[in-house]
């Protein structure tokens, strides 16, 4: 494998607009942290407002070329592109463990992941249609064809660095609208050499743009705002989405939401409890806990919930903190310092409210932002982290008595992403894809992400879907053309 400098010196550092590597216009940079020890890996550039009127400006020019590109040959790009990634998988691994602190071997999973977004889309590229037919009083025809929505900005989270990258590069390409990328100042590497094997790969100049940038409120204002943008597609917190719904208003932009989530992960009595168990750690713990998906709330049938938690804090227990790149971790750090005091306040309002703390539950001393994986039970339901997300590995329990109040306590939320249930009746199952308020869900499944599924919440958890079939409507517009007939 590669070394971390080797690697790192590969990594562009500068802005990527109109085809080209080029520096911020006012010459500064930004640190780009390691958080297993807070050091910095490398600076790069810090765009201002006016990079990022550039790089819509060298979207914009070729918007319309782009447009006209042969549909095969923009599949084409994307094929290679997910080739070369494939190629780098190891690359883009420890690129992501260095930024962002994942564990190495999740971390070759979300290349897994994140790389299908460009072979799915690859192959769309060639099936956007319309449709075409007599109307029903048999005047004329009626012409229904797709032509790309337009300029695109895209605003990526610090958390999956590759996969929500691809999730919303890949089919803008494949539809032919141009982007402007902006990714999360935390984990920008990724992106950045995701860029670079776009152009690898064969990707005209201007057709995507990436600017970093520590003024991401500022940039973002003055691009939305920009007549010329025709598209906004973010993926972070429900504030900040809505915050951004609102300037994009002014423009009647088309936008996807991918907010945030509260997920419940329901345990049904008659539950395969050692699959039940092995399904709620990969929804907890996948990504350290730092995953809208992640599961933050266990409501566990009473009569199991005993046993449950005494399996769960056992496993947990055993789970080994540290580095991402060391054997066997699977607690890496969390992003940064806020993340690790947001996740301790969290257990502490709980502790302090009459929450049991089974395992973890302490900030270790030493460098890095790391957060141990805890376990707490007897949880009330005034805790915070009953309604707020918890971004990091905490595990909370809450038992339940009936299925009516588990309904009731699942969709006691704001947000729609995605749950969990366990159960082996069916019907029960049905059920409760019919009952729970939630844009995804997971049967008898921890780990739900694919991406030929459509990806998206309701309620406060966003608008629109990324990935399947629907994730490239997201990026076109619908035009209808009547021919009376003659």
């Amino acid at each position: 494998m590669i070394s971390e400098s080797d690697l790192l010196a590969k990594v562009p550092t500068q802005l990527f607009i109109g085809g080209e590597w080029v520096a911020a216009e006012n010459g500064r940079t930004l640190a780009v942290n390691d958080p297993s020890t807070g050091e910095t890996l490398v600076d790069i550039a810090d765009a201002s407002v006016a990079d990022g009127v550039r790089a819509l400006d060298a979207a914009v020019a070729v918007q319309d070329e782009w447009a006209a590109t042969a549909p095969r040959e923009r599949g084409e790009i994307l094929r290679r592109a997910f080739e070369l990634v494939r190629e780098r998988t190891d690359e883009f691994a420890l690129l992501m463990t260095l930024e962002m602190g994942k564990p190495l071997a999740e971390a070759r999973g979300e290349v897994g992941y994140g790389n299908e977004f460009l072979r799915w889309f690859s192959e769309e590229a060639v099936r956007i249609h319309g449709r075409f037919g007599s109307n029903p009083e048999g005047t004329g025809t009626i012409v229904t064809s797709k032509a790309p929505v337009g300029p695109s900005f895209l605003i990526t989270p610090w958390n999956f660095p590759l996969a929500m990258a691809t999730r919303k590069i890949a089919p803008a390409i494949a539809a032919g609208c141009v982007s402007v990328v902006k990714p999360a100042a935390l984990t920008p590497l990724t992106t950045l050499y995701f860029a670079q094997t776009l152009v690898d790969a064969g990707l005209p100049k201007g057709v995507v743009n990436v600017v970093t940038t520590s003024e991401s409120r500022a940039l973002s204002a003055e691009i939305i705002g920009d007549p010329r943008l025709r598209k906004l597609s973010f993926t972070g917190s429900t504030p900040v989405g809505r915050q951004l719904m609102k300037q994009a208003a002014d423009g009647i932009l088309r936008t996807s939401m991918e907010l945030g989530g509260n997920a419940p992960f329901v345990v049904f009595e008659d539950a395969d409890l050692d699959k039940s168990v092995d399904g709620a750690l990969l929804a907890k713990f996948r990504n350290i806990g730092q995953a809208c998906t992640a599961a933050n709330r266990f409501l566990v049938h009473r009569s199991i919930a005993d046993e449950f938690s005494r399996r769960i804090a056992e496993r947990v227990q055993a789970m080994k903190m540290g580095r991402g790149t060391e054997d066997g971790v699977q607690i890496g750090p969390l992003v940064d310092d806020n993340a690790v005091e947001g996740s301790h306040e969290l257990v502490s309002d709980a502790a302090s409210k009459g929450a049991t703390i089974r395992v973890g539950g302490s900030i270790p001393e030493g460098a890095g932002s790391y957060y141990p994986a805890t376990v707490l039970t007897d949880v009330t339901p005034d805790a915070r982290l009953l309604k707020e997300e918890i971004f990091g590995p905490v595990l909370a329990i809450v038992p339940f008595d009936t299925e009516d109040e588990a309904v009731r306590l699942a969709n006691d939320t704001e947000y729609g992403l995605v749950s969990y249930v366990y159960t082996q009746d069916l019907n029960r199952g049905m059920r409760m894809i019919e009952k729970l308020q939630t844009g995804m869900m997971g049967l008898n499944a921890g780990v739900i992400s694919n991406a030929a599924a459509p990806f998206g919440g309701v309620k406060q958890s966003g608008i629109g879907r990324e990935g399947s079939f629907e994730g490239i409507e997201e990026y076109l517009t619908t035009k209808y053309t009547f021919v009376p007939r003659a």
